[in-house]
């Protein structure tokens, strides 16, 4: 099944996994709610769009919750004068956090309104999850690069963290692209691919994988099948 969850990181801990510590992120994966289901007659490819996480009314917008529920309004009563079918809604509270799913032609036996927990993967044993990094803003060349740094002995005036020489002189006469430079560090989707699977909590849709993923506690996840073997 193509179809993989939303969810948030909630930390990192240790557990043992057959008398070895194993250091393992606890994931938040669901429940997630099908929101809409993409085919190619309709939309021109074939996906699911999978919701986490309620929104409160009060803080969205009538677009958002027409999106998730019918609502009365003078375009609808047209439509439906007129017998055109809208397209099906789920019914369920605005969601925070949507995505899609690519399905390209498999079969997902998603239908609009069903609900996605975490037992999606208690059979996989390895997943890919996508998170944002930690934004850190403007970063020089030894937070972002790891440079040593030059001497702090005699000689060296106020320069200890300096990138240094960044080209050549007469040629080339420019700065070869690529040249690592202090810039923005952090603040971008990363994909950790082949996590082990370490434990799956149905009850309280836990997710236990092996090492670490990308952004802050409580930062926003994509799990999904892994296609690396």
């Amino acid at each position: 099944m193509p179809v993989g969850l939303l969810g948030k990181k909630v930390g990192m801990t240790q557990v043992y996994d057959d008398g070895v510590m194993v250091p393992v992120t606890v994931i938040q994966a669901g429940p997630c709610h099908v929101l809409q289901v993409r085919t190619a007659d309709t939309d021109g490819y074939e996906a699911v769009q999978v919701g986490f996480e309620d929104k409160p009314r009060r803080l969205s917008a009538r677009s958002e919750r027409g999106h998730v529920a019918a609502l009365d309004s003078k375009r609808q009563k047209k439509l439906s004068e007129a017998g055109i079918t809208t397209v099906e809604k789920a019914g369920c509270e605005p969601k925070r956090f949507i995505r899609e799913f690519r399905t390209d032609g498999e079969d997902h036996g998603c239908a609009v309104g069903n609900e996605l927990n975490v037992s999606l993967f208690s059979d996989v044993a390895f997943i890919d999850v996508i998170g944002t990094s930690k934004g850190r803003g403007f970063a020089g060349v030894m937070k972002r690069h790891n440079f040593a740094g030059q001497r702090a002995t005699h000689g060296v005036k106020r320069v200890h963290r300096h990138g240094g020489s960044i080209g050549q002189s007469a040629d080339p006469s420019r700065v070869m692209k690529g040249t690592r430079m202090g810039g923005r560090y952090g603040g971008k989707q990363i994909t950790v691919r082949h996590l082990k699977v370490v434990r799956v909590d149905e009850e309280n849709n836990l997710l236990l994988v092996r090492g670490a993923v990308p952004g802050p506690n409580g930062g926003d996840l994509i799990i999904r099948h892994t296609n690396k073997y």
